[in-house]
């Protein structure tokens, strides 16, 4: 069945913490499904999904028999899933889940030590009636600020090798970035904003959901019209993973 022509772009970013609650206290896949597929989002950049994990499959009866990435996914969605850490009983990443098909994508490695596996998966999506693919690139960087600074640094060089300037971009994802330095690295080096600032003059607070005091996760985008932006962090958002959702609704310009 074929897709009509769509004259907007609603995506969401959203780190699901492996499927489990805060403190990893309650296996909540099943809710993370139920409410990403709720909000209707035409891509979702998810982060830290599972794509195997023996011992919980052992361990947890209602433990999905695919990958997380394909478990969220309603039945004819696309998905593509970015390999990053690997370990004894399994393996995570990060995915995009997109109602439109993804026509290329490509996970990069862009750990900057040993001891934190690091990617970013770039994907072209096709949106019904758009003259071009739109480029969306789903990120989860480090936790100390020199392998951030190193992983913006390559991001950047990605983007400008990899994205026609006149292409429709969003880079969405959990940047760890509580000292609020990417947003100028990317404006400056990219021409990209991010759409709570954009929209409000400020970052939203994103981590922990129950109480976000820090903006961790990002929405920035090139060569699209912010019409609309919502934080998900209250009942029931809060009691799933340990980060808030953010959602945008875009236009080309």
């Amino acid at each position: 069945m074929s897709i009509p022509a769509s004259d907007h772009l609603t995506v969401v970013t959203y780190n699901i913490h492996k499927g489990f609650s805060a403190l990893n206290r309650r296996l909540v896949i099943h809710e993370i499904r139920d409410r990403v597929r709720a909000l209707g989002a035409d891509v979702a950049f998810l982060q830290e999904v599972q794509g195997e994990h023996r011992r919980h499959s052992e361990r947890h009866e209602s433990w999905p028999t695919q990958s997380q990435h394909q478990f969220v996914a309603r039945q004819g969605e696309h998905a593509a899933y970015g390999l990053n850490a690997t370990y004894q009983d399994g393996h995570h990443g990060n995915a995009i889940v997109s109602r439109f098909p993804i026509v290329k994508a490509e996970n990069v490695d862009i750990s900057h030590h040993a001891w934190e596996s690091r990617g970013l998966l770039h994907c072209e999506i096709q949106v019904p009636g758009w003259p071009e693919a739109v480029h969306c690139v789903n990120v989860h960087l480090g936790l100390w600020g020199r392998s951030r600074r190193m992983q913006l640094a390559w991001l950047c060089h990605r983007i400008r090798e990899g994205v026609p300037d006149g292409s429709p971009l969003v880079v969405a994802g959990d940047f760890n970035d509580w000292r609020g330095k990417a947003s100028a690295v990317l404006a400056q080096e990219l021409g990209m904003g991010e759409v709570f600032q954009l929209a409000r003059g400020r970052h939203a607070l994103s981590f922990p959901a129950r109480l976000p005091l820090l903006a961790l996760d990002r929405i920035y985008v090139r060569g699209l019209r912010v019409q609309a932006i919502e934080r998900l962090s209250g009942e029931p958002w809060s009691r799933l993973s340990d980060h808030a959702a953010l959602s945008a609704r875009l236009a080309r310009h």
